[in-house]
């Protein structure tokens, strides 16, 4: 397998563009990565790669045989998940990645309970409110809250999620309750941002009567954490907008009230996002499978009638 594995290597070093990247994304140092490479290079008695201490540029001969060695690998994923599919065992890591409120509420809690369903899988959870790039990350699924335009990744819908307004009773106190969209922005009510670097201005489409309307809105609190806007306004610092299942504890014990409700927020999405290749794999048809179905009764607890 020693083959095989220097051609994982060569495949993730070219497809991340950074030795050390690819290193950690193999489970290895940059030294064990070098070699790796050094060796396929000595084998093939070409050059894959032009690397200098601050760069790293594949050659012709690494593009062409790039194209040949991801054909490789994936007649191997391919023919290793038809077995493990037959012999009802799967096994080896799955690369998950979501937003930080979705994974600590809805994918976290069920990881173990799928190790103790397939003990021989082990489930890498990466959770962060940027944007992922699942091909370069070397991602199997990653979940998503959001609409999705246009994605050359095989999307598959797992709940629709409604979405409100809210603030803390205090803010309400010593703010006043905004009725709708206009007011919120004439009135200058604190809005809590989830803010992402290169992000711009901030506006909340909202559903009136004359259709969907963008509203620009402001606030002195921002964040690229979810969570860290939800405990915001749970201090009575502004208006948050979440989908519902995310602050539905504490809009049942008045932390939290809905406002703005003449114009709620246009409803979301979650969805799982996978390459189509990764999803013949068993293991990871069974992680989204399991994830999904787990995500489904948490939503459907935290309904609000």
């Amino acid at each position: 397998m020693s083959y095989v594995n220097n051609i994982r290597m060569f495949v993730r070093v070219y497809e991340l563009g950074n030795m050390s990247a690819a290193a950690r994304d193999q489970r290895t140092s940059p030294a064990v990565a070098s070699a790796r490479i050094s060796e396929l290079e000595k084998h093939l008695g070409v050059r894959l790669f032009n690397r200098t201490t601050r760069s790293l540029q594949a050659t012709e001969n690494g593009r062409i045989f790039f194209d040949g060695a991801r054909k490789i690998l994936d007649s191997i994923d391919e023919a290793e998940a038809a077995v493990m599919d037959v012999t009802q065992n799967p096994r080896g890591t799955i690369f998950v990645a979501a937003p930080l409120g979705i994974g600590r509420r809805l994918i976290a809690p069920h990881v173990p309970m799928f190790k103790d369903l397939y003990p021989q899988i082990e489930v890498r959870l990466r959770l962060s409110d940027r944007s992922i790039d699942v091909v370069s990350e070397g991602i199997d699924v990653a979940f998503h809250l959001g609409l999705l335009d246009d994605s050359t990744l095989k999307v598959q819908l797992i709940a629709d999620c409604p979405r409100l307004l809210c603030a803390a009773p205090s803010y309400i106190e010593r703010r006043g309750m905004p009725l709708d969209g206009a007011q919120l922005v004439a009135e200058r009510h604190d809005c809590l941002n989830l803010r992402f670097p290169g992000a711009k201005e901030f506006q909340w489409t909202l559903e009136t009567p004359e259709g969907p309307r963008r509203f620009e809105i402001s606030g002195p609190y921002e964040s690229d954490d979810g969570d860290v806007l939800t405990g915001w306004a749970l201090d009575g610092r502004g208006i948050v907008m979440k989908p519902i299942f995310d602050v539905a504890d504490h809009l049942r014990a008045g932390r939290l009230v809905p406002v703005a409700t003449a114009t709620p927020p246009l409803p979301t999405q979650l969805s799982s996002l996978s390459q189509h290749r990764r999803l013949k794999d068993p293991k990871v048809r069974l992680f989204t499978e399991f994830m999904a179905g787990k995500i489904k009764e948490e939503m459907r607890r935290a309904t609000l009638g």
